[in-house]
């Protein structure tokens, strides 16, 4: 009778006991088989790429030495340069350039000031050298944006054909994105990335042109919120901008032909007395050293550097002329 007991007991047990642990291992062993899963697929990945940290965030430091980044971060002047330095595409943060600046006249006032013994011309000569590193980044900066706007009515007869394709805006901006070279295709990602991440696109836009503030770029962005506000064929308004963009440089570059010669003249009345004012040391340093050994010299030597620094603002305004 016991043994029939016990027997009866163990049978109900195992029939309800058993599923109940089968079920409860079933979680687990399917996290093995999806870990087991996961590791070997990684493990055809190579080592540099399984142990990579991706940071999203953005860089904001403005220089590599901590005590230096929180002076600088407290300046006013850090966001404008940060912006330069992004607009001309280059490695270089505020804290560098800073440096490189008070490098630049640092060393020519010791040289000058050691020759010769005179302050004020070592410290013109300072400051001189010292915007070299900011003049570059303003050549960069124009270098590129003049290669943006070559770029942009190529891109702008993409996004046409895109449209007309029936596509949308935004996956136009991301075709002008991954087919166009830079600067307009980096830009355009840019742009397209802010989208997909939930920004309006206003305010896309708005930070396009902030990144590149260009006219014809100003044109298409105010060409596209108006479609977007009342309505219209974007397609034909951007073949239109497109059209506009390409007349203008028509007419630039006409400009810039007809202003050649006074271009020309410009430099040429800037840098020969300065070219002839360094020969003429070459040959007779005796003579030459009398202009910053006399009060007389270094009043004409001032009013020289003022009159050719004045000649070639005027010359320059009369030659720019805005198309």
């Amino acid at each position: 009778m016991v043994l029939i007991i016990v027997l009866v007991f163990v049978g109900v047990f195992a029939a309800i006991a058993l599923p109940l642990v089968y079920t409860s291992m079933a979680p687990a062993r399917s996290t093995r088989e999806a870990m087991a899963t996961l590791e070997s697929a990684l493990s055809n990945q190579p080592t540099e790429v399984q142990q990579a940290v991706i940071d999203l965030r953005k860089d904001e430091r403005v220089s590599s030495i901590p005590w230096v980044n929180r002076k600088l971060a407290q300046m006013e002047v850090i966001p404008s340069l940060r912006r330069l330095i992004q607009q001309a595409e280059m490695d270089w943060n505020p804290g560098r350039l800073l440096a490189m600046m008070l490098a630049c006249f640092a060393v020519p006032c010791y040289i000058v000031a050691a020759r010769f013994g005179l302050l004020l011309v070592a410290i013109g000569a300072g400051l001189a050298f010292s915007v070299l590193p900011l003049g570059w980044i303003f050549w960069k900066r124009s270098k590129r944006f003049a290669k943006f706007e070559q770029g942009l009515p190529e891109a702008l007869d993409l996004m046409v054909s895109a449209l007309r394709a029936g596509h949308s805006l935004i996956s136009a901006m991301g075709l002008v994105a991954r087919e166009c070279a830079d600067p307009v295709g980096s830009e355009f990602k840019g742009c397209f990335e802010e989208q997909n991440y939930g920004l309006e696109m206003k305010a896309a836009l708005d930070n396009l042109t902030a990144r590149m503030p260009l006219q014809d770029l100003r044109m298409v962005s105010t060409a596209i919120m108006i479609q977007k506000e009342s309505g219209g064929n974007l397609a034909e308004v951007l073949d239109k901008t497109s059209y506009l963009i390409r007349e203008r440089f028509r007419l630039k570059r006409q400009v810039k032909v007809h202003t050649a010669q006074g271009r020309m003249t410009g430099w040429v009345l800037t840098c020969v007395p300065v070219a002839l004012g360094i020969a003429m040391y070459m040959v007779n340093p005796k003579m030459m050293s009398i202009l910053w050994h006399r009060d007389i010299g270094i009043k004409m030597m001032w009013a020289a550097a003022g009159m050719i620094l004045l000649g070639g603002f005027v010359i320059n305004r009369i030659v720019d002329i805005d198309v």
